[in-house]
Parts: C-alpha cells; structure tokens; sequence
C-alpha cells in the first residue's frame, strides 16, 4: 500500500468530517485529562502516606497552668511526661513550650491571614507523642484521661485522614467522569467512522471491485480515528501542564500551605503521559475497527 495513499485518503476523510474531528479530538482531550487528574490525585495521595505515616503523632495540649512551664521543668508537666515516657505504647515524647508552638503556626501558615492574628499565648504547649503503633491512639487516651494539666489529646492521623478522605473522594469524582466522557468519545468516533466510510463508498466499492482487500480499505479509516485519538491525547497532556503552572501550584500554597501537600510535578504529568496515549490511541483505533465489523460493509 502507498504511504502517499494513505495519507491522502486520511487527510481527506478528516476534512469531510471537520466539525465530527473537531468534537471527538476535544471529547477524547476532556476525558483522558480528567483519567490524568486522577491518577495525578492517587499519586499525591501515595506520596503523601510515604510523608507523614512516619511522622504523625499523638499531641497532648496542656492546660494553661502547665503552659507556662517553658522546659517541662514543673511537676505536672514532667509527671505527665515521665508517665509518657514509661508506658509501652510510646516511643517517643517530646516537650514543645508556647513559642516554639508559635513558631511551628508560622511556618505552617506563612504569607497567610492567620499567621498574622496569632500571639504565643493563644497557642497551647503540649507534649507531642510518637506512638510504637499508630493505631493505639485509644489506649493512651484511656492512659492520660483525668490526669492534671491535660488540656485536649489530637491525634494528627485523624486530621490528615479528612484530608485523604477529600483526595480520594475528588479521584473517584474525577474517574467517574472520566469514564463518562471515555463513552462519549467512543460514540462520536463510532458516528464518525460510519460518517466518513458513507461518505467514501463510491470509490471503496470501486476499489474492492479491482480486487482490493478488506483491509486495504479499512486502514484509512482507523488512521483517521488513531489520529484523532493522538491529538486528543496531546491536548490533554497540555492541559495538565498549562493547569499546573498556571492554577494547581497557586491554589495548593495559597489554600492549604506550602509543604501540606506535595506538589505535582513536571514529571509526574510525563509519567502517565504513555499510558494516556496508550489509552486514547487504543479506544479510538478498538472503537473504529469494531464499528467497521459491525457497521459498516467495505
């Protein structure tokens, strides 16, 4: 078969079609890119379980008399960490005084509204507690409830654990309509296939006349899908990055705090890229050949 054939023949099948293309390349782009957000999403929530499942703690706010101890010198405060420090549970105590709290609340919310309105004395001292296992969290409540100069016992796990339950919830959203618009992409590639083989049957009958194959002149046809599927693809892979540079990274910093989250990468968007290529050369070149078998009669 001629490659100058071919190229003229898909060429000439797109340009028939325009309006068609135009839908089915910026269909196949929305949906891959939003299967690219969310395994962008299930990335960030890996990297984010390999960031803190280490460093979570238990924190032990103290009252307001045992706050004023800077060192943990005092005996309410050191009893409390000598207890601490005893039990099985624990593997590790350490004592952080009113303006190292203070400290930590800026470096956390940093350029924000909130860092500016807070004082020392507005945040508690506390003894922050590492746990030998993280899932008995309820055995040193049980250990520390009523004892003097304890305030409120936090867990961080719990915290960060709404802030997963956000995550997966906006990946499974994202796979929903992913999936959604992945049908939508297959319609319309199905239609245009069947648009443009009408549209050709003049000369593919002649052709088959002459003795061509069947696949001889199915080849153009799922080019002209495959390359829809190509371009729809890049689009989306761009999009990625236009969204990160241009919106993801500001509202990540701004909304929740530099380091909260990480970051996505460069990288990572040309991680998944293969397989989003993968994915929408493969629907749109499955989806035309199956629609020529079932359809259409070259």
């Amino acid at each position: 078969m001629r490659f100058n054939f071919l190229v003229r023949e898909v060429l000439t099948g797109l340009r028939r079609n325009v309006t068609m293309t135009i839908a089915m390349v910026l269909t196949t782009a929305v949906s891959l890119g939003l299967l690219g957000t969310g395994l962008l999403a299930v990335h960030t929530i890996d990297a984010m379980e390999d960031i803190y499942g280490d460093r979570l703690e238990v924190v032990v706010s103290l009252t307001d008399a045992a706050a004023s101890d800077a060192d943990c010198s005092q005996p309410v405060c050191a009893g409390l960490k000598r207890e601490l420090t005893d039990s099985p549970l624990v593997a590790a105590v350490n004592f952080e005084n009113q303006q190292q709290a203070y400290a930590r609340f800026q470096r956390l919310f940093e350029g924000q509204t909130l860092a500016a309105l807070a004082r020392p004395k507005s945040l508690p001292a506390s003894l922050r507690v590492k746990l030998h296992d993280p899932t008995q969290t309820a055995e040193l409540r049980k250990l520390l409830d009523g004892k003097a100069g304890v305030k409120a016992v936090l867990d961080q796990r719990d915290v960060v654990e709404r802030l997963f339950s956000f995550l997966r919830t906006v990946r499974d959203v994202v796979f929903t309509l992913a999936i959604i618009e992945v049908i939508a992409a297959a319609l319309l590639i199905s239609n245009m296939v069947q648009l443009s083989a009408y549209n050709r049957r003049t000369e593919v009958g002649v052709m088959r006349l002459v003795g061509a194959t069947r696949w001889y002149t199915q080849l153009p046809f799922l080019l002209e899908a495959a390359f829809t599927g190509i371009v729809g693809t890049a689009l989306a892979v761009g999009s990625l990055m236009v969204g990160k540079a241009l919106f993801l990274d500001d509202a990540i910093t701004k909304g929740l705090g530099n380091g909260v989250i990480p970051l996505i990468q460069y990288s990572d968007i040309l991680a998944i890229s293969p397989l989003l290529f993968l994915l929408g050369i493969g629907i749109a070149s499955v989806t035309g050949y199956v629609t020529l078998r079932l359809y259409v009669r070259l």
